[in-house]
């Protein structure tokens, strides 16, 4: 098997275990225990496909340009900066938010609208405590002007966190 099969098995492996355990299977179980769920609207299903392909585009970003995958046992080698992650230094974060928030509305489920309310907190401190400083100890300079220059989570016009 040739080193890019492999690169790419891994990536779907990653992507199977991480992103479909916490948006997917995780709200397919809470969806279970929702005692207060209200008719859903259709709007979810635009906002859970925009979710999807946000972070279907990062997965492939982290292959193609990083030589890795979203997976913290096998992160990428170049720092990623294509893509998505010219406008956000995290957009596969939001992507797995926006993918929540879609089942929240399309479910009418406030344990999900919870659930991505909590899990935006996990991420954000994920990343100030320990991805932002592993990023600027292996890439360095690179990092450091990446990071002057992108918002951590949201495009704007000037930098902010």
């Amino acid at each position: 098997m040739s080193h890019g099969t492999v690169l790419a098995l891994r990536a779907l492996l990653s992507f199977l275990i991480l992103p479909t355990t916490v948006a997917a299977i995780a709200p397919w179980l809470l969806l279970g225990l929702d005692e207060w769920r209200a008719d859903g609207h259709a709007s979810g299903y635009a906002v859970l496909t925009l979710g999807l392909v946000v972070l279907i585009w990062c997965v492939r970003d982290f292959y193609a340009s990083g030589r890795g995958t979203l997976a913290p046992w096998d992160p990428p080698k170049r720092l990623v900066v294509a893509g998505l992650y010219r406008v956000s230094r995290n957009p596969m974060y939001v992507g797995v938010l926006t993918t929540i928030v879609g089942e929240a509305l399309l479910f009418g489920s406030l344990v999900l609208g919870g659930y991505a309310i909590a899990l935006a907190i996990v991420f954000h401190l994920r990343v100030v405590l320990h991805e932002e400083p592993w990023l600027r100890s292996q890439f360095g300079d690179d990092w450091e002007r990446y990071a002057s220059t992108v918002a951590r989570w949201f495009p704007s016009r000037r930098r902010s966190e």
